[in-house]
Parts: C-alpha cells; sequence; structure tokens
C-alpha cells in the first residue's frame, strides 16, 4: 500500500514558503490568460490563446520592423518643461523625471531615419511608458520636424501611434499640437508623399482625433483599443448601451475606418511591401540627386 503523503512530492514541511521570483508569468489583458514570460517573448510580446498584441518598448519595436543598423534617430535631446507650473498629486517636473528614468528617452516619441527591407523612411514611433505615450508639446514638434524633413527629402513617413492621448499637464499647449501635426501632414500630402499610419493598443484622444486617423493607409494591430473617449464615458454620456468591442481593431476593420489589420509578424514585410509600391526608392534617389 502507498500513501499518499510518499508520492506527493510537493507536500513541504509546515511553515516553510516556496519563494517564486517576480516577472516569471505574465496576465493577459485581454483573455486574462497566465502565460509563462519567456513563451510571449519568443512569440514576439503576442498571446498564444487570444493573439493579443502585447505593449512593447520603441526599442523592441525598432529592432522589429528596421533593417538591422540602419536606424538613426533625430531630436532625441528635446525636453518637456513645466509652463504652467502644473500640479496635481504630483508636480509636472517630478513626473517627468519619473518617466525619464523608466524609460531610455527624454518624452514619450523616438524619431528617426531607417529602412525597411531596404526601402527609407521616415518614422515616429510612441513609447507608452513615458506619461502613457500622451502628446505635449515635444511630441508635437517632434513629429512637425519629421515631416518637414520627409518633405524636404522625398520620403514616405510612417507613426506608431499608443497613446492616450493629450498631455493634461501642458493644457492649451497639448492641444495646439493637434492643429499643428495636422498642418504639417497638409504639406506632406500637398508634395504628393505618401503617410502610414499604424494604430497600436490602444491609441485614443487627441491623437486618435488629429495625426493617427489621418494616413494615406491606415493599419492596426489585432485587437487593438483605437477611439477618442473611453467606452464608459461614452456609455455615461449618451445612456445606451454601445456594442461589443466597438473601439476594438477588428470592429473598425469592418466598418471601414481603417484599411487592415496587420499581426506582428507581419508587420515589417507589410510595410515593406506597401513602401515599395507608394514611392518606389529609383524615384526619391532621382529627386534627390
Amino acid at each position: 500500500m502507498i500513501l499518499k503523503k510518499e508520492i506527493d512530492s510537493s507536500v513541504r514541511p509546515e511553515g516553510k514558503r516556496v519563494r517564486v521570483p517576480r516577472g516569471l508569468w505574465v496576465k493577459c489583458e485581454f483573455c486574462g490568460e497566465i502565460i509563462y514570460k519567456k513563451e510571449i517573448e519568443v512569440n514576439l510580446d503576442v498571446c498564444q490563446k487570444c493573439n493579443y498584441h502585447f505593449r512593447i518598448g520603441s526599442q523592441k519595436r525598432l529592432a522589429m520592423i528596421f533593417d538591422e543598423g540602419s536606424f538613426v534617430e533625430f531630436d532625441a535631446g528635446l525636453e518637456s518643461v513645466d509652463a504652467l507650473d502644473f500640479k496635481d498629486v504630483k508636480r509636472y517636473k517630478e513626473r517627468l523625471k519619473a518617466s525619464q528614468k523608466t524609460v531610455p528617452h527624454n518624452d514619450a516619441l523616438v524619431c528617426g531615419e531607417g529602412r525597411i527591407n531596404g526601402q527609407r523612411i521616415m518614422a515616429a514611433i510612441f513609447e507608452f511608458e513615458f506619461m502613457g505615450g500622451s502628446m505635449g508639446s515635444v511630441v508635437g514638434e517632434k513629429i512637425a520636424r519629421l515631416i518637414e524633413r520627409a518633405v524636404d527629402n522625398y520620403c514616405g513617413i510612417i507613426i506608431f501611434s499608443s497613446s492616450g492621448g493629450a498631455r493634461m499637464q501642458e493644457g492649451i499647449f497639448s492641444l495646439m499640437q493637434m492643429a499643428k501635426t495636422c498642418a504639417a501632414l497638409g504639406r506632406l500630402r500637398k508634395a504628393g508623399i505618401p503617410y502610414i499610419s499604424v494604430l497600436l493598443d490602444p491609441t485614443m484622444g487627441g491623437v486618435t482625433a488629429s495625426f493617427a486617423m489621418l494616413g494615406d493607409i491606415i493599419i492596426a494591430e489585432p485587437k487593438a483599443l483605437i477611439g477618442f473617449a473611453g467606452p464608459r464615458v461614452i456609455e455615461q454620456t449618451i445612456r445606451q448601451k454601445l456594442p461589443e468591442g466597438f473601439q476594438r481593431a477588428e470592429y473598425l476593420l469592418e466598418h471601414g475606418v481603417i484599411d487592415m489589420i496587420v499581426e506582428r509578424k507581419d508587420m515589417k514585410y507589410t510595410l515593406g511591401k506597401l513602401l515599395a509600391m507608394l514611392v518606389p526608392q529609383k524615384d526619391s534617389e532621382v529627386r534627390n540627386q
């Protein structure tokens, strides 16, 4: 006769605790599945159960999208200032310093020039970990400068958006960036240069209400949350029940708001093909001579 106690190797002495290191497991925000972190990383930070695309930092996205060693950053030294001396629970200056310690950037946007499958491109990538990717004066200025470079060099532009919207700590200055970026894109369109907008999870608020929705081609990652106000705010305002998933990428594609949904593993290939069709490399080289 074999006792249960003899075959149960997991039984531990009374009072003894087994310490499990933090960060080994990740919970999917979409389906709630608990997944081993290394499995997520191998799968390009995508949930294997529901295909939800986890948020990733700008450096990891740069490595996934751009040809190795081709990306050169612009305007890395620009930093936000506290023009309004704003304070809520914390001072705005303190929030900026804390965010700058969290990510290797001075603000919520990385801009530069690189190549995707050999195609030259100007690109901007949001850093959501920096104050929720909020759009302040520096973000708007970087995008405007990037667009000006694209016009001067006749080079296409891609913006990877992941933001909670305008940065409330900068008040009217943050809202002015909506008009500023849209005006710059108007000059880009007049010059006949393509702009591809890639919407990541989440893309909300003033970013959605401005440049994020002005792309010649609008792409989204699967299940990305895209909208202006949050669903709870909308329901409380109109006092109606909203359709299931009405702010998710799949619903927006079905209703013609975006052009396509592209999985992370296919993003580089898709962008390279689009750039080859929209801005043939030989044409851009001839214009620069």
